[in-house]
């Protein structure tokens, strides 16, 4: 049994990213730290650390049980974490972000008042 594993090797056979280079990406990027700080992709793990890792705008909090470095089953990537991660607010609570499609071109001036009062921006 290892005593520690890479960072980005860690979140690679936990699951968390799907490639290893993705994991290496993410923590040059900055969206990885361990224990606070921000962490580079060799920086070793051990069991108690605590990773926040930023996916897609979310913080996902995570510790290491056990430092694993290669890809394992599922059962016991799962063991190898304990995903301390908050539950996301209700869907009432959060607040309509309206998207526009892409390649839709600049808003017209009804869109744009309409976005304006969606905001809150009335005069």
């Amino acid at each position: 049994m290892e005593s520690s594993a890479r960072v980005d090797a860690w979140l690679w056979a936990v699951r968390v990213y799907k490639t290893r280079s993705a994991a290496t990406t993410a923590c040059r990027a900055g969206h990885v730290r361990v224990n606070g700080d921000r962490a580079k992709a060799a920086q070793p793990v051990r069991p108690g650390d605590e990773l926040r890792v930023r996916i897609s705008g979310f913080d996902r909090i995570l510790v290491v049980r056990q430092p694993i470095s290669k890809r394992v089953g599922a059962v016991q990537a799962a063991a190898a974490l304990d995903d301390q991660t908050p539950p996301p607010p209700p869907r009432e609570l959060t607040a309509f972000v309206p998207i526009r499609d892409r390649g839709a071109g600049r808003p017209t001036k009804r869109e744009r008042r309409d976005i304006d009062r969606l905001r809150g921006r009335e005069e």
